[in-house]
């Protein structure tokens, strides 16, 4: 791999949807291998060991979804529900069903015609899941994720502890991926949320900057222009979540925005990353430092929650939506 100067390195880690940085760190590494391989450079196969991951699987992917066959989300992974999704392709189009996409397999998947564009049978499925899960948060499985750098440890993880507080007075099932002292690796961390059988996952951190006047909040969903998919629940949510913390308080609306951090793409629940605030900037941090404010922050979050499991008919105007407003409908149960 020829040598790749910072701007390089930062026009590829915008491409792909990562950290910004100028620096070939370990996600960018990994991206960078991902995006060697294209459709039909090898045979694709379920390894026991080391799962296969690249563009190529994610071209896979992407095109049998397009034909109707389930291979879960565009991960760029080729897991169980993927081979699945090939042994019943290779099925359909007669030749041996081996669950390897080799070439035979290539040259069916490339002279059949597009049946479906866009990914429209997932996202389908995926609003189909959440729908079906029915407005009351009693059955919902969510986890919270608090960051736990030195500049941002503290005050997510208690805004966590309100936020969990709220959602199990109203009959939820809450996890926390880490107590007030342990600190999980990100793998560690996607891994006790698939195994949790999450509705909804949550990620909280403070961002920083060199510059201190970089400020407000934002917030990010699975999303993959180079794969041309995004989790439209995960997208909705982060929607919902962005606009209730900017209704309900005074920071900076930062929007939301697509992203292909493994936070977000392997965690197979919706997921969303959310950046309160700027632990470079004094206002933001004032704010964070008021009880009240993680109050208000906590209850926007929960809000968020019960408006994205709530019909367009029964849904609320932004802002205007309180616990108690529950608690009376009876959605606890």
């Amino acid at each position: 791999m020829k040598e790749m100067s910072p701007n390089e390195i930062r026009s590829f880690q915008q491409e792909r949807g990562l950290h910004i940085t100028g620096q070939l760190n370990e996600a960018t590494l990994g991206a960078l291998e991902e995006s060697r391989w294209k459709l039909g450079d090898r045979s694709i196969y379920l390894q026991s060991a080391l799962v296969m991951r690249g563009d190529d699987v994610a071209a896979l992917q992407s095109r049998l979804t397009e034909m109707g066959f389930n291979c879960g989300r565009v991960d760029g992974l080729y897991g169980e529900v993927t081979e699945k999704a090939v042994k019943e392709f290779q099925k359909s189009v007669g030749v041996k069903v081996d669950g390897k996409c080799g070439p035979a397999t290539i040259i069916a998947l490339l002279r059949l015609t597009r049946i479906v564009s866009g990914g429209t049978p997932s996202i389908l499925r995926e609003s189909a899941t959440q729908k079906n899960r029915g407005p009351a948060l009693a059955n919902k499985v969510i986890v919270i994720d608090p960051a736990s750098e030195d500049h941002e440890g503290e005050i997510v993880y208690d805004i966590a502890q309100r936020l969990e507080g709220r959602l199990l007075a109203l009959g939820a099932s809450v996890f926390l991926t880490r107590g007030s002292s342990n600190h999980p690796s990100e793998s560690e961390r996607i891994t006790f949320t698939n195994q949790s059988s999450a509705d909804l996952l949550i990620s909280l951190h403070i961002d920083k900057y060199k510059n201190a006047e970089a400020r407000g909040v934002a917030t990010f969903f699975y999303g993959s222009d180079q794969h041309g998919i995004h989790s439209i629940v995960g997208e909705r949510f982060a929607s919902l979540v962005q606009r209730e913390i900017c209704a309900r308080t005074d920071f900076l609306n930062c929007r939301t925005h697509a992203k292909a951090w493994d936070s977000l793409r392997l965690t197979k629940a919706p997921a969303v990353r959310v950046d309160l605030g700027y632990a470079s900037n004094e206002g933001d941090l004032e704010r964070l430092a008021r009880p009240d404010f993680r109050d208000t922050v906590a209850e926007s979050f929960v809000i968020a929650i019960q408006r994205l499991y709530l019909a367009v008919e029964d849904d609320a105007k932004t802002g205007t939506l309180r616990i108690s407003d529950l608690r009376r409908a009876g959605i606890r149960s």
